[in-house]
């Protein structure tokens, strides 16, 4: 059993991760070390494609769009579906 000093935030993911060991017999630090190598990969996924998207801006292989023109297109398509439909 995994115990947090304090209240709040803390004790409610303690007790969280204890109620998810009680009911899944896995020991409560396994399910910290999955989730934790879950989330790494994730994060090294996310940085590995924003590196990739930054790269394709700097050497013009693609331009880049005004986020508030895309918006209103995508609020102009969304309505003329609406009104289509």
């Amino acid at each position: 059993m995994i115990e947090f000093a304090g209240h709040g935030r803390h004790a409610r993911n303690a007790k969280k991760l204890n109620d998810l060991a009680a009911t899944s017999g896995r020991a409560p630090d396994d399910i910290v070390e999955d989730a934790l190598a879950g989330y790494l990969e994730e994060v090294a996924s996310v940085r590995k494609t924003l590196d990739s998207r930054y790269d394709d801006l700097k050497s013009g292989r693609v331009k880049p769009i005004d986020g508030e023109e895309a918006f209103r297109t995508l609020r102009e398509k969304s309505e003329r579906r609406r009104s289509d439909g």
